[in-house]
């Protein structure tokens, strides 16, 4: 009989059925020298994504193929397509920043420089300068890239 060596579970999100999987390895020589037990979770790691853009020349705003909404907030610690929209949208403006999902401290940092620079002359577009992407900065976030 084989061991298994990893534990599935199902979870049930909203109406969709989602298996978390879990792998529990040990180390052969750790047991036999009775030294320990290793115990490997999974990495929690965003992965690169990709932006293609669209240019709507008729409301003269840009999406980049994430999320077409304009009042999502992204989330600071989990992927999420508000995030990756909002990373595109300043990356096509002419930022540097990775585009994986996750809206962490720098993509914050280099939110808080687009909306001190849309605030400024000539626009005074009078966003707080959180680091945000919110329902007043979405708009901004959009018709930049669509300029540029």
């Amino acid at each position: 009989m084989q061991t298994p060596l990893a534990h599935e579970c199902f979870v049930q999100g909203g109406d969709q059925l989602m298996l978390a999987g879990r792998k529990i390895t040990t180390m052969a020589a750790a047991i036999a020298l009775g030294v320990g037990l290793a115990v490997a979770g999974p990495t929690a790691s965003a992965q690169a994504a990709t932006c293609s853009y669209t240019y709507n020349n008729t409301t003269g705003y840009a999406f980049a193929g994430h999320y077409s909404g304009w009042t999502a907030v992204p989330s600071k610690t989990v992927v999420t397509s508000s995030g990756a929209e909002a990373q595109c949208l300043l990356k096509e403006i002419g930022y540097s920043i990775t585009v994986d999902g996750v809206f962490g401290p720098n993509s914050q940092a280099v939110m808080k420089e687009f909306q001190r620079k849309v605030n400024g002359s000539p626009w005074r577009a009078g966003l707080a300068v959180d680091g945000v992407p919110g329902p007043e900065s979405w708009e901004w976030l959009r018709w930049y890239a669509w300029d540029f």
